[in-house]
């Protein structure tokens, strides 16, 4: 099965970063990470060459906290500035400002030596759907001004917000490449939720994962659904079906709702901290 989503406000939205990028100081992209490389957008690369980066690495509380050490060094090796954060918590985000001027501090610099004094920063947030933006920005401002949820494709339009005196944040809608190169990408992004569940073949999705868990986190599910790892995935997600009384009529197993629950209990962080990819050294 294809993983793609991609709708036409996204090509929109494209275009009006294209516009944008030359007020920009410095990128800063959200990614998520349980899939710091799947979430990451090879769209932004292009657009943002010149410009300085950050890439901020969300939603650590869900993640391995060995693995994000790991894609923490890969993407500083690469000439990143890196920081991980809780958008919802606010953890690792007091410090953002001062990494956001460090990192532009070449900029700053050179606006001295011309006379321009205390001029904000001008930044650009730029991250995959459902990547936590909207959040981010709240809590990063302090007080709710984009409208938030927990579906892939909520943010819309174009707005600068005033931080502080010292950064300006310029939010623009999520963006997904049109096609993803490789299939185990497209499966990660809809495994954590990136793209619209009413689109997939859940129960294919689902047992994708559980191949995935019964390699590298190998326990995860026998605890949690008390299910015999040693079987094929798709008698695993039946298990799961019986064991959590997902049924159809005629006493089925209900094999679409097992996935669901599955997949709801990943992102919701039931599961523990699982992260989805390991850096290529």
């Amino acid at each position: 099965m294809n993983y793609q989503w991609y709708p036409g406000h996204m090509t929109k939205a494209k275009r009006m970063m294209q516009e944008n990028i030359k007020l920009i100081d410095i990128v800063v992209e959200l990614v998520d990470a349980r899939v710091p490389f799947s979430s990451k957008n090879p769209d932004i690369d292009e657009l943002a060459k010149n410009k300085f980066r950050l890439i901020l690495l969300n939603k650590s509380d869900l993640a391995d906290e060995r693995l994000t050490q790991q894609w923490e060094q890969y993407y500083q090796q690469q000439g990143y500035a890196v920081q991980k954060i809780n958008a919802r918590s606010g953890a690792g985000m007091k410090s953002l400002t001062t990494i956001i001027r460090e990192t532009c501090k070449e900029k700053i610099e050179r606006d001295r030596k011309r006379g321009i004094l205390n001029r904000p920063i001008r930044a650009m947030i730029v991250g995959i759907p459902n990547v936590g933006k909207s959040t981010f920005i709240n809590t990063f401002a302090g007080k709710a001004c984009t409208k938030t949820g927990n579906k892939p494709g909520v943010t819309k339009g174009k707005q600068w917000i005033r931080l502080n005196k010292n950064v300006e944040l310029l939010d623009t809608p999520g963006i997904l490449w049109p096609k993803f190169e490789d299939q185990q990408v497209g499966i990660r992004l809809a495994i954590i939720g990136s793209i619209k569940d009413d689109i997939l073949n859940i129960q294919e999705l689902s047992m994708e994962f559980i191949q995935y868990l019964c390699k590298s986190y190998p326990g995860v599910l026998s605890e949690e659904y008390q299910v015999d790892e040693t079987k094929e995935a798709y008698e695993i997600l039946e298990q799961i079906a019986q064991n959590r009384q997902c049924k159809l009529k005629g006493d089925l197993p209900d094999y679409d709702k097992a996935a669901a629950l599955l997949l709801e209990n990943y992102r919701n962080g039931k599961l523990g901290r699982i992260t989805l990819e390991e850096p290529v050294q």
